[in-house]
């Protein structure tokens, strides 16, 4: 009797361990990572009713998530340097899916702190290896789609994820939205475990190449305009809802509306990014950064009409998703040495812009009025592409001094 050289079981382990499979997990897991990182957001009422609190008192674990993941990124990355990389998302995974639990259950907001913190440690150390194991899967070619398919995972966070997660708080309980979060988790560490091949630690670096990494000017360049940015950004980002309601005078369907719009912009902006990115990778960033700046600008006076507005929000979204796909890849090629920890640098530096931005919003909201956050949004944006103008300038302007010599 005939005996196949394979097994069923073979040839579909074969076919999971194909490097896009692998893509396709930790685009899954970005989706969740993302999801739970903004889902507060929308559970902030129902929290604070739960433990007795404000909701607005209930907002700083907001901040206190984006800065742990700052503060924890460089660190927690160094430790774990030399763990091979899929070993490694199973103890992220572990972590996360605990932390859910105890957030879940949480008697006290000290408690529910406690868990927050524990998913940021989690995030801290997945944003800082996800991207460069995302790049090591497939083949140079297929770098930029790859990256794109990550960015589609977060953007079908905002879209989806937020949205979602709302409405199982309002129908079971804001625990309930984080308790399937934890089981979401379970499925991301079983599809990471199928998919990914063993890969161990490639260009993790050490705490040696800091000084090394610090030296490269225009990794520097592009560490403080990502900083800039992305603080314009989230001044505004944050309170966009207050905003579409009491400036746009908007309806609660249509803020609904105005916040998916937002999110589904992502999808463009992955496919503009594969398309155009590599063809000429400065301007490409140059023109995101000029995009954001001016989609800052334009709020207040889009915020007339619901149509204008809608228009402005999608243009708004495909920049800001664009130019984190784009500085994601200027990092890792300027980094190729150390990729883990220059990574880490930079979602850490992201997460400084988030807390800065929703602190700079607040204060301009109580002491100009919500009118006001879009353009004060705006004058930091340009100065993020005064810098990086001026950054690629000088560079071009170096190397070609050198080719005369």
């Amino acid at each position: 009797m005939f005996k196949p050289a394979y097994s069923h079981v073979d040839v579909l382990k074969f076919v999971l361990k194909t490097p896009w499979w692998g893509v396709a997990a930790l685009t899954f897991s970005a989706f969740i990572f993302n999801t739970t990182e903004f889902v507060p957001v929308g559970l902030l009422s129902d929290i604070g009713n739960s433990l007795g609190m404000r909701p607005t008192d209930v907002g700083v674990v907001m901040t206190i998530y984006a800065w742990t993941v700052s503060i924890a990124s460089l660190p927690l990355t160094l430790f774990v340097g030399e763990v091979e990389r899929r070993a490694l998302l199973m103890r992220v995974f572990t972590i996360f899916i605990l932390s859910h639990v105890i957030v879940g259950i949480a008697p006290n907001f000290e408690v529910l702190v406690l868990g927050r913190i524990g998913v940021a440690f989690a995030h801290a150390v997945f944003w800082s290896v996800s991207i460069p194991l995302v790049v090591r899967l497939v083949p140079p070619e297929g770098e930029q789609r790859a990256l794109a398919m990550v960015s589609i995972g977060t953007s079908v966070a905002m879209v989806a994820g937020v949205p979602i997660g709302r409405a199982i708080g309002d129908i079971l309980g804001w625990r309930a939205t984080f308790q399937i979060i934890a089981v979401a988790g379970v499925l991301g560490m079983g599809a990471l475990w199928l998919t990914l091949p063993r890969l161990d630690s490639q260009g993790s670096g050490s705490l040696e190449r800091l000084p090394s990494l610090m030296k490269r000017p225009m990794l520097v360049v592009f560490f403080v305009v990502t900083v800039l940015a992305v603080c314009a950004h989230f001044s505004a980002y944050t309170y966009l809802e207050p905003f579409s309601r009491l400036i746009a005078h908007t309806s609660n369907n249509e803020v609904t509306i105005l916040l998916v719009l937002f999110g589904v912009a992502g999808i463009p902006a992955a496919l503009l990014f594969s398309q155009f990115y590599a063809r000429r990778p400065r301007r490409f960033l140059l023109l995101t950064v000029a995009g954001i700046t001016a989609s800052l600008m334009l709020l207040w006076p889009c915020a007339h009409h619901i149509g204008t507005l809608s228009v402005l929000l999608v243009a708004w979204g495909i920049c800001i998703i664009c130019f984190g796909l784009a500085m994601q890849t200027h990092v890792l090629r300027l980094a190729a040495d150390a990729q883990d920890v220059a990574t880490s640098m930079f979602s850490g530096l992201y997460n400084i812009g988030i807390g800065g931005g929703a602190l700079l919003g607040k204060v301009v909201a109580r002491d100009a009025g919500l009118e006001w956050i879009g353009m004060v949004g705006a004058l930091l944006a340009a100065s993020a592409m005064a810098v990086c103008l001026a950054a690629f300038m000088t560079s071009r302007g170096l190397a070609k001094h050198v080719k005369t010599v």
